[in-house]
């Protein structure tokens, strides 16, 4: 199948391209993937077989948290050590 674009579509493409770094042809491919195919995967049921991957596919995403934004909040850093220290302030309280 061959399809034409709009040089404003192509353009589009493009620069989408460009700033994730791959391929025109690998967007437009995500892109009507995207548009046909994920709807057929969210028809599915829940306990279809495939790994957690492919069921979460389209709700996967990236989050950023730097010195520059939020004030450098690190959540993701020291998750046990938070948690323990908690859970001892909490006893401590005699709220546990």
């Amino acid at each position: 199948m061959v399809i034409t674009l709009t040089p404003d579509l192509e353009q589009a493409i493009v620069e989408q391209a460009r700033r994730q770094g791959i391929s025109p042809e690998q967007i437009a491919i995500a892109s009507l993937r995207k548009q046909f195919i994920t709807t057929v995967r969210d028809e599915r049921k829940v306990d279809a077989p495939g790994a957690l991957f492919d069921f979460l596919v389209g709700y996967i995403g990236v989050l950023h948290s730097s010195q520059e934004i939020a004030g450098g909040a690190q959540l993701s850093n020291n998750t046990g050590k938070r948690f323990a220290a908690g859970m001892i302030k909490k006893r401590e309280q005699r709220q546990l």
